[in-house]
C-alpha cells in the first residue's frame, strides 16, 4: 500500500509554476505531506494529553503541552504551503492524515503523566527523524526553501523532546 499522494494528477487550475523537474515535485511533495500528516497526528496526541494531564505537576505539563500543542500546530500551514508551491497537491482531508500518517494514537482512558511526556518525547523524536531524511529528498531535487524549512523544524522538534525529556525524568534520577 502507498502512502503517496496522486501528485502527477493536479488540476491545471492548481499547477503552480516551478523550475523543479516534476518528478523531484512528486518525491518533496510526498515528503512533506507525510510530514504534515504527522503533524497534525501529533498535534492532536498532544492536545489529548493536554486535556487529559493529572497529578502534582498539573499546571506544568499542561501548559507545556499546550505550548507544544500550539507550536505543533504552527508548522502544518508552512508545510501544506510549501507544498502548494512547488506546484504539488496537499492534503485534503482527515482520511488522508490517516492513512500518511505515522505517529501512532492513543486512546487510552488514562496514561500516567510521566508515560504522555515519554511517549509525545519518543513521538517528536521519531519526527526528527522523518524530518531529516526529507531533507534529504529536498536536497536531492534542489530544493533548498523545503529544505531550509525542515531546518527550522528540526530545530523546533528538538527543542520539544529535550524539554519532554527534562520535564519526564525523575527527581534524582540522572538515567533517560
Amino acid at each position: 500500500m502507498s502512502k503517496k499522494p496522486d501528485n502527477h494528477k493536479i488540476s491545471s487550475d492548481l499547477d503552480t509554476p516551478t523550475d523543479l523537474a516534476p518528478g523531484s515535485v512528486d518525491k518533496v511533495s510526498e515528503a512533506l505531506n507525510v510530514l504534515l500528516a504527522d503533524a497534525f497526528a501529533l498535534y492532536m496526541k498532544t492536545k489529548n494529553f493536554h486535556w487529559h494531564i493529572s497529578g502534582r505537576h498539573f499546571r506544568d505539563y499542561h501548559l507545556l503541552l499546550d505550548e507544544q500543542s500550539d507550536a505543533i500546530f504552527a508548522t502544518t500551514d508552512q508545510l501544506a504551503e510549501r507544498v502548494r508551491k512547488i506546484g504539488g497537491a496537499t492534503l485534503k482531508s482527515i482520511g488522508q492524515v490517516a492513512k500518511l500518517k505515522t505517529i501512532k494514537d492513543n486512546d487510552e482512558d488514562y496514561v500516567p503523566p510521566r508515560e504522555m511526556l515519554r511517549e509525545l518525547m519518543q513521538d517528536n523524536k521519531h519526527v526528527a527523524t522523518a524530518m531529516r531524511k526529507a531533507h534529504e529528498v529536498c536536497d536531492e531535487a534542489g530544493d533548498v526553501a523545503s529544505a531550509s524549512l525542515l531546518e527550522v523544524f528540526i530545530d523546533e522538534t528538538e527543542r520539544r523532546t529535550w524539554f519532554l525529556f527534562e520535564a519526564s525524568r525523575q527527581e534524582g534520577s540522572n538515567a533517560a
